[in-house]
């Protein structure tokens, strides 16, 4: 199962790779870089030679867990959610939702140490939202994580919300609705949190967001998939937009000049399909993986599972000329079709064509990497894991019946299936002082206060179908110790000193993952596959953490209004919750 993902692929930072020749099969730890590790933060300056700089005192080498600067500057940002319709790769217009008319939304940018005031206005006519600001790790901030019925009641039509959180990651992300299958509807949008990198460029070439496309709408495959599996994707994305089957559409276009470098920010934000990503004859150098920066290593090809992130540098560094940047549906991870998008990648000084540059090899496997290195080291402590472990199960019940004969699918965590009520979040019991929650909040406990949380992850034998879950953690990233195919034992390896770090990854098809994570921040936290139509069919958890600390969190002027405001037009709702409500 550990076998690489990436075809022909090797460790190097701040390296540069003068031809497209093939990489050697065999990855290797590239050099770290004890000269910044050895001076003072103060003395750097970032800059396109500099990129592991940031401001006084903080750098790539600083640990981002304890400390952030202080910038004493907010951002703010105004989102308006609308009904609208949308026609993004030229088939047809279709119904959509979309963040001030646009798809995908508007960027949200900002600085590490950067405070962010973002306001959400709900002017859908039927429809309720809750806005979720991936992977942001809310330290202190739990009120502002985005989950309807979870940490907030929905936004009801009408009313607004503003979310307030502090900058305390780098890198990129995404935020989305968090209100069932809205999301695939077109309620999403990138954002950056500027600071240091791993390795050098010149210019930042912004997001890409990857996903599918489907020519009927997202909460009508939703009702498919609660008894059958969802249909393929019509099409495959990048930032809204690729070339129909018919020829309709545009391809985007980037324009790049020899010689220098570039950064390109990779966002899995589909919700059935992961993706390789590559670029014909120009290598990739990872640089992060989610808000992990990571020691550099190159490949041809790169997974991307939904919801996670990659930040790349590629060199202009080949002969002049039009060339594929490739977006492929990663069949060896259950997806469904061969589709692909498309962007063309032209140096400047040459015209804009159709390239003919060719595809590196596919890749065979869904397999994640198991060299992602964070930069920053932290091992993780084993004395307690095997007094302390807990496992979570995944299956499937096959055995409800709705009220039209049909049957249900559900998916379970612990023989669970997660259900929340929209009216009464799981941050409603802590303020009432109520730790008894309904048992399809599917609760947890975590251990105390700076202890740390193990977990196995295993996926159950049939009738649970043997495919992968991206399972995305809130309030936390966490440590992968182990992956495999089968059934976990204690008697596996598994890797306490450089574990892979990342707030979403892959739990193989018939098989485990382990994790491990602190309690070092007070929540509710959901814990879910991403794969829409999983976790709206109930697969996902809650950690419960040092609850007595939870209220003093919540602004609980803005808390209670929401909520009111909810209550208020839950009894003219159009629609009826069918699902899990995430």
């Amino acid at each position: 199962m550990r076998a690489s993902f990436f075809t022909g692929l090797y460790l190097a930072a701040f390296s540069t790779l003068a031809s497209a020749a093939a990489l050697p099969s065999t990855p290797t730890l590239g050099e770290s870089t004890p000269a910044l590790e050895e001076r003072a933060d103060s003395q750097c300056t970032h800059g396109p030679t500099s990129r592991a700089c940031w401001s006084s005192g903080y750098s790539i080498a600083t640990d981002f867990d304890q400390k952030a600067p202080t910038t004493g500057k907010t951002v703010t940002y105004d989102l308006t959610v609308t009904n609208t319709t949308c026609n993004p790769d030229g088939n047809g217009a279709r119904t959509c939702l979309l963040i001030n008319n646009q798809y995908p939304g508007p960027l949200i940018r900002a600085s590490w140490g950067d405070n962010l005031v973002i306001t959400v206005h709900n002017k859908m006519q039927d429809n309720g939202t809750s806005i979720h600001w991936h992977g942001v790790r809310q330290l202190n901030s739990m009120g502002s994580d985005g989950v309807g019925g979870v940490t907030e009641c929905p936004i009801a039509p009408g009313d607004s919300k503003t979310y307030r959180f502090r900058v305390t990651q780098f890198g990129t992300s995404w935020y989305h609705s968090h209100f069932s299958a809205q999301y695939g509807e077109g309620v999403i949008g990138p954002m950056i949190f500027d600071g240091p990198a791993t390795a050098n460029y010149d210019e930042d070439l912004g997001t890409f967001m990857l996903n599918e496309w489907f020519y009927k709408t997202a909460s009508s495959i939703n009702a498919v998939s609660k008894n059958r599996a969802g249909p393929p994707g019509d099409n495959v994305l990048i930032n809204g937009q690729n070339k129909n089957a018919n020829g309709g559409g545009e391809y985007g276009k980037i324009t790049i000049e020899s010689g220098k470098k570039y950064r390109l920010r990779f966002i899995n934000s589909a919700v059935d399909n992961f993706y390789y990503v590559s670029l014909d004859n120009h290598p990739l150098q990872v640089i992060t993986s989610d808000f992990i920066p990571i020691r550099p290593f190159y490949t041809n090809s790169l997974l991307i599972a939904i919801g996670q992130r990659y930040d790349v540098i590629i060199n202009a560094n080949q002969t002049a000329g039009n060339y594929w940047l490739r977006v492929d549906n990663a069949v060896e991870c259950a997806t469904q079709n061969l589709l692909s998008g498309r962007n063309i990648v032209t140096y400047k000084g040459v015209s804009v064509a159709t390239p003919s540059s060719q595809a590196y090899p596919p890749p065979k496997t869904c397999d994640e990497s198991p060299i992602l290195a964070p930069y920053w080291k932290q091992p993780v402590p084993s004395s307690t894991f095997t007094s302390t472990v807990r496992q979570l199960d995944i299956s499937l019940d096959t055995g409800k019946t709705a009220t039209d004969g049909d049957t249900i699918v559900l998916w379970r965590l612990n023989e669970t299936s997660l259900d929340v009520d929209w009216a009464k979040p799981t941050v409603q019991y802590v303020l009432d002082g109520n730790n008894s929650f309904p048992e399809s909040y599917n609760v947890r406990q975590t251990v105390n206060p700076n202890s740390w949380n193990y977990w196995v992850i295993q996926q159950k034998s049939l009738p649970t179908p043997p495919i992968p879950h991206p399972i995305h953690l809130h309030g936390h990233d966490y440590f992968v110790l182990g992956q495999g195919t089968g059934n976990y034992s204690t008697g596996i390896q598994l890797n306490y000193d450089t574990p892979p770090r990342r707030d979403t990854a892959i739990v193989p098809g018939a098989g485990w993952m382990v994790i491990a994570f602190p309690s070092n921040n007070p929540g509710t936290w959901l814990m879910h596959c991403h794969i829409a139509w999983h976790v709206s069919g109930g697969l996902g958890s809650q950690f419960l953490e040092s609850p007595s600390q939870i209220p003093a969190e919540i602004d609980r002027g803005t808390h209670d209004q929401t909520c009111a405001n909810w209550k208020k037009y839950v009894p003219n709702m159009k629609y009826v919750k069918d699902d899990s409500g995430l």
